[in-house]
């Protein structure tokens, strides 16, 4: 009876899925491991620094595209502020604010990577085709390396003042937190572990950048079902919370990750008549498809 009321317990407090106490350890692991990682600076060799910093860049990537993708989506509490407080988490361990991230990935999902409008515009403010040239797709390593820099804040928090008050508040409250917590490292510990960090910071948002290429490299924007590329390989799903069911995602955006699988196999054969793609490689590593 105790382990019963137990898992009634851990229901209530998840909003929407008890596998969601899964993603919430994960995100305070990676948390951890971050400070972990900054800690333990001054004690590392250069070898051993390097090796540990291209793992931080790349858990930035998984995060975003796994755990804080799936956040934005269903907010895993039933208590606000608890997902206040896992939003700062989520900030604090990515360096980057997930109140504007969630701004900029619901517009992601009003374009679905659309294609330039008559002025040049695209609904999607992360589209692969925006910066492109006569309806191409721009160049991999230039929409990934470019675009961390191509972020309208100032159109972003426009938008949130106008439709959201108080997650402008809130995203504020993150823009400021992450700056001040990393200035307050240099100052009060060890400034060169900042300074060393921020490249693999930045790589690890090119990596982001690069999974959401390819995650629509070869997608229909125009027909709902072909929204995204997806990879079924069980290992990158199984350690990217589904995230290669990324057509089935588009296609019902509000689904919980743990049920994107079962919607592939309803879905199946009308995905197959529609052409949508599938990569054999996981996203990450969509450049080396052959097609």
């Amino acid at each position: 009876m105790t382990d019963v009321l137990k898992e009634q317990a851990a229901v209530r407090l998840l909003a929407v899925s008890p596998w969601d106490g899964v993603a919430v350890a994960l995100g305070v692991l990676h948390g951890g491991l971050v400070v972990a990682l900054i800690v333990a600076f001054p004690w590392l060799s250069g070898p051993v620094f390097v090796v540990l910093a291209l793992l931080y860049a790349v858990s930035i990537a998984w995060s975003i595209h796994s755990v804080a993708h799936n956040f934005i989506h269903n907010p895993f509490f039933s208590v606000p502020i608890l997902n206040r407080a896992f939003s700062l988490l989520l900030s604090l361990t990515l360096g980057y604010s997930q109140g504007l991230s969630r701004n900029l990935h619901l517009r992601h999902h009003i374009g679905n990577s659309d294609r330039p409008n008559d002025r040049g515009e695209t609904k999607d403010p992360l589209s692969i085709y925006r910066h492109g040239r006569d309806g191409a797709a721009e160049p991999v390593l230039r929409y990934s390396v470019l675009g961390f820099f191509r972020t309208d804040l100032r159109e972003a928090l426009d938008l949130l003042g106008r439709t959201a008050p108080v997650e402008l508040y809130w995203t504020w409250a993150e823009l400021v937190l992450v700056p001040v917590v990393a200035v307050a490292v240099a100052v009060f510990y060890d400034p060169w572990a900042i300074v060393a960090l921020l490249p693999f910071w930045f790589l690890g948002h090119v990596l982001s950048a690069l999974t959401n290429y390819y995650e629509h490299l070869g997608a229909d924007p125009k027909r709902p079902i072909a929204w995204g590329v997806s990879s079924y390989g069980r290992f990158y799903n199984w350690l990217f919370l589904n995230n290669g069911h990324h057509a089935e995602h588009h296609f019902r955006t509000r689904l919980h990750w743990s049920e994107l699988p079962a919607l592939h196999q309803r879905l199946a054969a009308e995905q197959q008549a529609a052409g949508v793609r599938v990569l054999a490689w996981p996203h990450p590593l969509g450049f080396l498809e052959r097609s």
